[in-house]
């Protein structure tokens, strides 16, 4: 029997050599939480994956001897030890020091199982197995098996792990039992005294349990930790060959009542070290940096607004969704339907999860879907996609259902603030003297939904202050939106009389005020792109001002019809009050087209006066007219500050801000180490304290 129990403890090792290789092989191939057939199949050329089966053949081969040697119900619960074994290894292989929770559930679990065996033992009987034992024990261990894998594949999320590891755990207890009863036999009485139709109906059930334990522990090591897997098996194996081999194989007769508690207490430690060495969070789960910044990311962008829907915010995460994709990133959209019904479908390259939805009276065109459909659509798709990172754009439906699914999940949380009270208070219709309040109020629940994000984003410095004030210092960074330079980039000089506006057409942009400049400058034009609820408003101004035949409603156009417009343009101008950074701002500069914008919020960031254009006090018209006169009046200004714009739009570079964002993502998820980022230029570096979660 002692012979045995070595075997035992050294096919525990190879078991536990062999989790952490396929482990890490399985991880090469999916990060997904799932093993698809074609993965599964290119596993078989992996050398790790390969050694890791060697490994688990030389335990398989380990464990027929011992199981031959001494009693099943002593020889299961000493693969207890494995667990430890992997989680010691799991830490080496990281490269980090295993930590004091690991240390001390690896020594449970092995003086629990030192224990089980000291009092077992001495009263383990090898007695002969009953002849009709063996036909007992399949359809038990069948119909658990069956039932374990139908539960896995209906769960999505952290269940799978364990559920595909326990059906694991019990397919190699039943081979187990059933070598068991042929070791034993062959030990005894040799080759010849085995039927050859049972044996080899035995042989063909075996086999089949394997391959079905195989691909459960496959699974089971998609979608958790190798020891988490490893620990669910060794509840259950043991648990099995325990029970089949105290009352079916009659292996604890004799036992006293002192070995009993002796034995229950042994199991109980051994458990709880399992139980510890499952739930821990070690250092072995944070990636190095090598990894954390080698891996393509899987994605989900939360976006209250998304294409079709034409606005700055809505752009920006297609923008950023589509340029992450292109990196090799998985990238999957959260976003209201723009038609109603909920839908899946791909556009780009990005999988975009569309939740139902209802038009609202605030605005034509703006979705809201109801808070529990958000919620549940947020968590089904965190449970499904499994994501390295959540990035939410706004704080509103979407948004916070996100955060809230994200936060119970462990999942690190980056948001991007878009959002300015005076974007809402118009659509609302508050009153002048209540808005104040009102904005309070709407910072406030902004604080309160994204409090639990690692790090908040602003595109400019002010809208970064914006954010401190709101208490969210030190975990806010600048993160400029960026723009595809070639995209908009353009030799073309304009027609010399076209004055280009792009935005919405909504109280918080105050095109009535470039309209009413234009009253005074009859040789220019005015083209506006975007729609609105100002729309009908603004087109009985022009006709009121006498300047109808000088401006053209373009209404919502396509990307190439936008390139066109900045292109055909001279100059650009942007009036609103409310804007963080100007996406449309960016874009008439990398056309090389001068601004005249309004001096407020985070357009200063962009307008250098008498360089690349002029800035003007909000509501002073006669400001804004002598403006946009000087630049047309004044012989080369047009040209020369184009060619500013251009200058100093290069550090809006949209590359730069994709790679700043992948290295949030990256630091966010636990790298240990300060990586210098750009942010906007000059170089800066943000504190690993800024984004820890």
């Amino acid at each position: 029997m002692i012979a045995g129990i070595g075997f035992a403890m050294l096919a525990a090792c190879c078991y536990a050599i062999a989790a952490t290789l396929q482990y890490d092989a399985v991880h090469t191939v999916s990060d997904s939480g799932r093993l698809r057939l074609a993965q599964l199949l290119s596993l078989v050329r992996n050398k790790r994956w390969l050694l890791g089966m060697l490994a688990m053949c030389g335990g398989a081969g380990l464990h027929v001897v011992s199981l031959s040697m001494a009693p099943l119900s002593i020889v299961q619960p000493i693969g207890v030890l494995a667990m430890g074994l992997t989680a010691l290894l799991s830490a080496r292989s990281a490269k980090v020091p295993a930590g004091r929770t690991t240390v001390f559930a690896v020594l449970a679990t092995a003086a629990g199982v030192g224990l089980f065996l000291l009092m077992a033992a001495p009263h383990a009987s090898t007695a002969v197995v009953p002849p009709m034992a063996a036909g007992h024990v399949l359809p038990v261990t069948g119909t658990a098996i069956a039932l374990l894998v139908g539960a896995a594949l209906l769960t999505k999320g952290w269940a799978r792990c364990p559920l595909f590891a326990m059906a694991a755990g019990a397919a190699f207890g039943t081979v187990s039992v059933l070598t068991r009863v042929v070791a034993q036999r062959v030990r005894l009485d040799g080759f010849t005294s085995l039927p050859v139709t049972q044996t080899v109906l035995t042989a063909i059930c075996a086999l089949t349990v394997i391959v079905i334990g195989s691909v459960c522990a496959q699974q089971a090591y998609a979608s958790g930790r190798p020891d988490t897997v490893l620990g669910c098996q060794a509840v259950v194996d043991p648990l099995i060959g325990v029970l089949f081999g105290v009352f079916l194989f009659h292996e604890a007769v004799g036992t006293t009542p002192g070995a009993v508690v002796g034995q229950v207490a042994g199991g109980a430690l051994a458990a709880a070290g399992v139980i510890a060495l499952a739930h821990r969070k070690t250092e072995t789960e944070k990636p190095t940096r090598k990894q954390a910044m080698d891996r393509p990311l899987r994605i989900i962008i939360g976006a209250d607004t998304f294409p079709p829907d034409v606005n700055g915010a809505a752009r920006f995460a297609h923008q950023l969704a589509a340029g992450l994709v292109g990196r090799g990133n998985e990238v999957h959209v959260l976003c209201p339907s723009d038609t109603g019904p909920a839908g899946v479908s791909t556009m780009e390259g990005i999988t975009v999860h569309r939740v139902a939805a209802h038009r609202t009276p605030c605005h034509p065109t703006f979705r809201v879907s109801l808070p529990w459909r958000t919620g549940r659509a947020a968590a089904e798709l965190l449970d499904e996609v499994s994501p390295d990172i959540v990035h939410v754009q706004a704080h509103f439906s979407v948004g916070r259902a996100l955060v809230r699914a994200a936060a119970d999940r462990d999942v690190p949380v980056v948001a991007t603030n878009h959002f300015m009270p005076e974007n809402l208070s118009a659509y609302l219709r508050i009153p002048d003297r209540l808005r104040s309040s009102f904005a309070r109020l709407a910072w406030r629940d902004l604080a309160r939904v994204l409090r639990p994000a690692t790090v908040v984003t602003a595109p400019t410095p002010t809208a970064v202050r914006m954010l401190a004030e709101q208490g969210f210092a030190g975990r806010a960074v600048p993160v400029s939106c960026g723009v595809d330079l070639e995209r908009f980039g353009t030799d073309d000089p304009g027609d010399g009389r076209t004055i280009l506006f792009v935005g919405r057409l909504d109280e918080e942009k105050r095109v009535h005020e470039l309209l009413h400049a234009l009253a005074f400058l009859p040789d220019l034009r005015v083209e506006l792109v975007g729609d609105g609820a100002c729309r009908p408003a603004l087109t009985e101004l022009a006709d009121r001002l006498g300047i109808a035949d000088r401006v053209r409603f373009l209404g919502f156009v396509s990307e190439t019809e936008l390139v066109d417009a900045y292109r055909r343009s001279a100059a650009f101008c942007m009036p609103g009050v409310a804007e963080l950074q100007s996406l449309a701002t960016m874009e008439a500069m990398a056309a090389g087209r001068p601004v005249v914008a309004a001096d407020a919020v985070a357009l200063p960031h962009l307008v250098a006066p008498g360089r690349n254009g002029w800035l003007y006090p909000p509501g002073d018209i006669a400001a804004l007219a002598g403006r946009l006169a000087a630049l047309f009046d004044t012989p080369g200004a047009l040209a020369a500050m184009g060619e500013e714009s251009r200058a100093m739009i290069a550090r809006h570079d949209l590359r730069d801000s994709l790679d700043t964002f992948e290295t949030l993502y990256r630091m966010a998820r636990g790298v240990d180490e300060p990586i210098p980022v750009e942010i906007v230029r000059p170089r800066v570096s943000i504190p690993v304290a800024a984004v820890r979660p």
